[in-house]
């Protein structure tokens, strides 16, 4: 027999339950072995044949830094879904799990549990200790994110977890850092960077674009004396007030309109376009020129009294600038080439002096007067006053804007003038778009995100002025030469020092000088660290042993599959794309699939300070870790996904129903005591597979037929979405499915299992839906590994103890189209359809009886039908309609001839259409029909009491009727089929008035059946 089964489900139990066994058995080792020896039996000759056994799947990093969150949990859902079908198909997989080290995202995490402000703050608590901090913040994140990733249900290798902060990972970023300046693209430069003066650092152009945050700053407009004409100003308007005391210029755009206008006794110049900017004090227009008319003019600076200012040996004049637009501001535009990165473009072309205000931390440095060693947030109300005194500050406004802010702390950036190290994009650019155009990506729109950001993209700048992360292997020379060091051999060769393990990290690597190979002088190593995304973006290379092993290299290269969120093609994607390319000029996968953020169930992002974050802990004990995967497996990874409660309670149902049908199977077969066919090996016979072929059918009950015609097409319309890693169109299959065989075929198919009679119908009821089942569970492990492991045991395992000791374990069925006769696959299709168009029928027909305002449990006389010609040979299919919609009799006519008897005197019917199927309904009630429906209404009750009294399905009961005399011929016409529907050995009616006041038993329940009182007791036999 079956196990038992519940009909109250407690899935996080049973989740516990399943991963308990895994480890229990070893589940997941047994799996690698197995597909690692299948790969293994091909030939030596035969290398095709094992590529083809192989699956490469390379994991995108998780950043061990925080517990998991539920959108971390979104991509490693898709992740282990793509990994566990695969499996299933008998590709052998490395399972290498990633975790990503370095970088702000940890340093930030670090100071502030170590409760230290800065840079400053770092040094003085120790940079070795800082560092030793961050590795341990690392290790002790990876293994919470390990035990949680396993609670989800993913099966990695995680004892082979690869983590960027290793040794051998940065030695390959150094061979690629050697091979671009072997190519020449290795150069050092100063320019205007983003940076962040809480971090200390600067960012670079693909960490900037999502840092956008809309923010309100006060703008100010400056009044500024031309010099040859002092009582004329340049009105000019600016965001960022801190900058104005490295300006150096003034941009107006040459064709546009510009105008000089007089206000309270004051001349002004501005755009014409501009003039609403002004205050509301009158004034009228003196002048009108085209910016060109302003070139070369000099004006005095807003701050010219500054000892940098007067250090200055040119004049500040006008210049042209063609991206000014005069609609902004005020049409003329303060340039500070220290201070922007168009400001630094222009002052190049225009040979201006680049100010640099403030030093790493946003103090001003000196040479700028009172200004001198305050900080560039706490400098607007010195700036304001010293203008006010100045008497050039015009008037102040506040703005709200998108403003660039730190990703990782939250600062608001600043843009400064720093020495940064960049590799050239130039040379590479055409050959990365053309790697990336050779990549499938999921969804499309993906590989045009990439070639866009590939056409655009800058020199990446990869220097951090930071101490924990890779540590940039470049030695420059006082002579001149660069040594950029490819390996740690080679860094030991050159320096003279043995290295010991784990000391290519900051502050050790510091200590160590080499020789100039040029001049033989002893040379430092610049103290910078390397952007984050080289950590990651050699792992195609790291993780499969390119410097050691280039034959395992080459036999998991390229990745099959990478899976990450979408902000990825211009981080993780792309740094990967640049590397490879670099390295073996081609794309480093084949697949690239992006998903989108999660937000609440609100639609808003979550913030642990707004009290709407969902952790994945709280997450995956309440709804549990198969509800979550549903959740993330079958919404659109092009959407943002609106997670909570509410939706896991949607999905819990589905998969409620899911269980119901598995509850119900093993419930019947247990009382009936049906167990299927066992060979002696201990495994499962699928002979009667064939005994369901569509052609030829026999004796085969008709909707047996087609929920073996549905099941094949459902098996192969899921295998064809899972194959093009399409996991949400499977999802909608399996739905779609599940409810068929719920609402459809167990529903039309119960009282095929209540019977008493174990006949051939039965056990080919029961055989047909076991396969179903079985198909279900194998198609949906991937996706829902813990309901559909404890079903396996349950409905194969403890039946047939031959078969594989996990579903995990086993291979997904052979393509089942070729299974049986081209007639049969015909004869499957047509049944599909005539269901199909029995379905639409039923619908219609239900329509029209709601409009009609007619219970489902009431009788009525005909149905008519036209547009459905294919069910009119099919008595079967026509009792089917009969059944559903509970009519005597249903006619499928011509469409000319139903609607001829539309227009006819009676009865008035009532009609449906859809497309080119019309139904119409006989809504007469004779007093035969309504004492029907009275018998249909007292079985509902009846059973409805059953279940409110704890009765078994199999128990028999004893009833005793009382209540109006109109019902005593309900109970006598259609005594038998009340008795039969409700297990009811005796059926006595009791017609006694008196029971209608007083219920004398506790048996006994009151009930309405058609607005008549009746009384039903009920006792076990």
């Amino acid at each position: 027999m079956f196990r038992q089964v519940s009909s109250h489900p407690d899935f996080v139990s049973l989740e516990h339950e399943v991963l308990k066994f895994w480890e229990d058995r070893q589940c997941f080792e047994k799996l690698r072995r197995a597909r690692a020896a299948e790969a293994a039996e091909v030939t030596e000759g035969a290398k095709e044949a094992e590529a083809g056994r192989l699956f490469s799947f390379i994991d995108g990093p998780i950043t061990a830094n925080n517990p998991m969150g539920v959108h971390h949990a979104w991509g490693r859902t898709y992740k282990d879904i793509y990994q566990r079908y695969k499996a299933m198909q008998g590709y052998h997989q490395r399972y290498q799990n990633g975790f990503d080290c370095q970088g702000l995202w940890v340093e930030v995490e670090v100071e502030k549990s170590l409760k230290l402000n800065s840079k400053r703050d770092i040094r003085e608590y120790g940079l070795a200790r800082f560092v030793g901090a961050c590795r341990e913040r690392v290790l002790k994140f990876a293994a919470i994110q390990t035990a949680q990733s396993k609670r989800l249900g993913q099966w990695m290798d995680w004892d082979n977890s690869y983590y960027t902060m290793a040794d051998d990972n940065m030695e390959h970023i150094w061979y690629f850092l050697h091979r671009c300046h072997e190519k020449g693209w290795l150069y050092r430069d100063q320019r205007v960077m983003p940076w962040c003066i809480r971090c200390g650092t600067s960012l670079s152009q693909h960490e900037l674009l999502d840092s956008y945050k809309e923010v309100e700053h006060d703008t100010v407009f400056v009044a500024l004396p031309l010099t040859d004409a002092p009582d004329t100003h340049l009105l000019v308007w600016t965001t960022t007030p801190w900058t104005l005391p490295a300006n150096v210029a003034v941009a107006v755009h040459p064709e546009a309109a510009y105008v000089q206008i007089e206000q309270d006794g004051k001349s002004y110049i501005l755009a014409a376009e501009a003039l609403s900017k002004l205050t509301a004090a009158p004034y009228h227009i003196s002048a009108e020129f085209s910016g060109s008319a302003l070139l070369g003019k000099a004006y005095i600076a807003p701050f010219a009294d500054l000892p940098v200012q007067k250090q200055l040996k040119q004049a500040h004049t006008i210049i042209a600038w063609s991206e000014v637009d005069p609609a902004e501001g005020t049409g003329l535009v303060h340039i500070a080439p220290g201070c922007g990165a168009e400001d630094h473009e222009l002052g190049q072309r225009f040979h201006l002096p680049r100010l640099c205000p403030i030093d790493e931390d946003g103090v001003f440095v000196a040479g700028y007067g009172s200004l001198t060693g305050v900080n560039v947030k706490e400098a607007k109300g010195l700036l304001l006053a010293q203008m006010q005194q100045a008497g050039v500050l015009y008037k102040t406004e506040k703005l709200l804007h998108r403003y660039p802010h730190c990703w990782r702390c939250g600062e608001e950036l600043v843009f400064r003038l720093e020495d940064e190290w960049f590799i050239s994009a130039e040379e590479i650019r055409p050959h990365l778009i053309k790697a990336a155009a050779s990549v499938t990506w999921l969804p499309d729109f993906a590989g045009k995100m990439m070639q866009d950001w590939l056409t655009n993209m800058g020199d990446w700048c990869i220097s951090r002025k930071r101490f924990w992360g890779l540590p940039l292997p470049f030695y420059p020379c006082t002579c001149g030469h660069l040594t950029v060091v490819k390996s740690g051999a080679e860094l030991e060769q050159l320096s003279g020092r043995q290295l010991q393990e784990n000391r290519l990290h900051r502050p050790w690597i510091d200590e160590i000088t080499i020789t100039c190979p040029s001049c033989g002088q002893r040379v430092k190593r610049i103290s910078e660290v390397g952007d984050c995304w080289l950590d990651a973006g050699v792992v195609p290379y790291s993780t499969l042993r390119y410097l050691s092993d280039r034959q395992y290299w080459q036999k998991w290269f390229p990745a099959d599959l990478v899976v990450e969120m979408r902000e990825q093609i211009r981080l993780w994607f792309y740094s990967m794309l640049f590397m490879s390319v670099t390295l073996e000029g081609c794309a480093p996968y084949r697949r690239v699939m992006i998903y989108e953020k999660v937000h609440d169930e609100h639609g808003r992002p979550m913030h642990k300070s707004w009290g709407n974050a969902i952790w994945f802990d709280e997450a995956v004990e309440r709804m549990g870790a198969d509800v979550m995967r549903w959740i993330y497996a079958s919404h659109s990874p092009t959407i943002t996904l609106n997670f909570g409660y509410r939706l896991a309670d949607e999905v819990r149902r589905k998969l409620l129903t899911l269980w119901h049908v598995y509850s119900f199977f093993t419930t019947y077969a247990n009382i009936d005591g049906w167990q299927p066919a066992v060979d002696e090996k201990g495994r499962l016979e699928t002979g009667f597979r064939e005994k369901r072929a569509v052609g030829g059918h026999g004796d085969v009950p008709l909707l047996d037929r087609w929920l073996e015609a549905r099941r094949r097409q459902y098996f192969q319309a899921v295998r064809k979405s899972m194959d093009a890693f399409d996991v949400q169109a499977a999802m909608r299959e399996h739905e779609s499915f599940l409810d068929d065989l719920s609402n459809w075929y167990v529903r039309r198919s119960r009282r095929r299992f209540w019977k008493n009679e174990n006949d051939a119908d039965k056990e080919s009821a029961y055989e047909t839906l076991y396969q179903a089942l079985l198909t279900m569970l194998h198609l949906l492990a991937p996706i829902l590994p813990f309901i559909t492991e404890h079903m396996y045991q349950n409905l194969v395992r403890s039946m047939a103890p031959g078969e594989p000791e996990s579903i995990h374990l086993c291979r997904l069925p052979e393509d089942e189209t070729n299974t049986g006769t081209a007639s049969a696959a015909d004869a499957g299709e047509m049944l599909l359809e005539q269901m199909k168009a029995v379905r639409e029928v039923v619908n219609l027909g239900l329509a029209a009886r709601n409009r009609a305002r007619i219970r489902i449990r009431q009788p009525l006389p005909r149905l008519a039908v036209s547009g459905v010609d294919s069910l009119s040979h099919d008595p079967e299919l026509i009792q089917l309609v009969q059944e559903e919609l509970n009519v005597k009799e249903v006619q499928v006519l011509p469409a000319a001839e139903l609607s001829a008897m539309l227009t006819g005197e009676a009865p008035p019917w009532i009609v449906e259409r859809i497309a080119d199927i019309c139904v119409a309904l006989d809504p007469t009630l004779t007093p035969q029909l309504v004492r029907e429906g009275w018998a249909r209404d007292l079985v509902r009750h009846i059973q409805q009491q059953r279940k409110e009294s704890g009765l078994s399905i199999t128990e028999r009961i004893c009833l005793t009727i009382a209540g109006d005399e109109k019902l005593a011929g309900a109970v006598e016409e259609h005594g038998e089929y009340i008795k039969r529907e409700t297990l009811a050995e005796y059926l006595r009616w009791d017609g006694k008035s008196e029971g209608l006041s007083e219920l004398k038993s506790q048996a006994a329940k009151q009930v309405s059946i058609g607005g008549l009182k009746a009384i039903v007791t009920m006792e076990r036999l």
